[in-house]
């Protein structure tokens, strides 16, 4: 297994240490003169697991060491990191339930659209607006946990938040109309390769019953 793959495992690693960080209340020890809190601890893990997405991807293609597992796991442990995050977020009071609810929800949609593309042959890419997405859940999430320290950076994490729910359905918004665009060129495309094939299937047909006919009348 290579280094960009065990980056990816590690991220996944880090989910269950976030969420015992984030939900473990009054948890304080000092650390070289400074107190180190629940919710300081649950950042940190939180950066860490979100450099590591940074990272994978940057050594495996410049190293070239892009692999199947990796492209499957990649994606699956960036949304077990937010999920758990929001979950956990929602668990301790620090943001709405609903919010967590349709970000989570839009991750798995996206999710789906993509898996059924992919077994049509059709690929979705990453777009700008998922990559701007993910850039403000990151500083969402960050800034919330802050917040959790620091009460007055409580406005600017709800900023945060609402322009990462933004980005959420108009990338969401996007993906729904790039998967209906390349489902229904492929659906066109099979039902016009099957109409061929069913045409030259009739003009073999039309010609072996036009040389019977012939044969039978000489």
């Amino acid at each position: 297994m290579n280094l960009p793959n065990l980056l990816t495992l590690l991220r996944i690693f880090f989910v269950p240490l976030l969420v015992a960080a984030l939900v473990q209340e009054d948890l304080r020890f000092a650390l070289y003169g400074f107190t180190l809190t629940n919710e300081i601890l649950a950042l940190a893990i939180f950066l860490a697991a979100a450099a590591t997405d940074l990272l994978d991807g940057y050594l495996a293609r410049r190293w070239k060491q892009v692999t199947t597992v990796g492209t499957l796991l990649d994606p699956i442990a960036d949304k077990l990191l937010i999920s758990a995050a929001l979950i956990a977020l929602v668990q301790v009071h620090v943001m709405d339930a609903w919010m967590a609810i349709l970000l989570i929800g839009r991750e798995f949609a996206v999710s789906g659209l993509r898996a059924i593309a992919a077994s049509e042959g059709y690929t979705i890419r990453a777009s700008e607006l998922g990559k701007s997405k993910m850039i403000m859940q990151v500083a969402a999430v960050s800034l919330l946990l802050l917040s959790m320290h620091w009460k007055h950076l409580t406005p600017i994490a709800l900023v945060f938040l609402w322009g990462a729910v933004l980005f959420s359905l108009a990338s969401a918004v996007d993906y729904a109309r790039k998967f209906w665009r390349g489902i229904d060129e492929k659906v066109k495309l099979r039902r016009r390769r099957e109409l061929l094939r069913l045409d030259r299937r009739r003009k073999r047909e039309a010609a072996l019953l036009a040389r019977s006919s012939r044969t039978t009348a000489d």
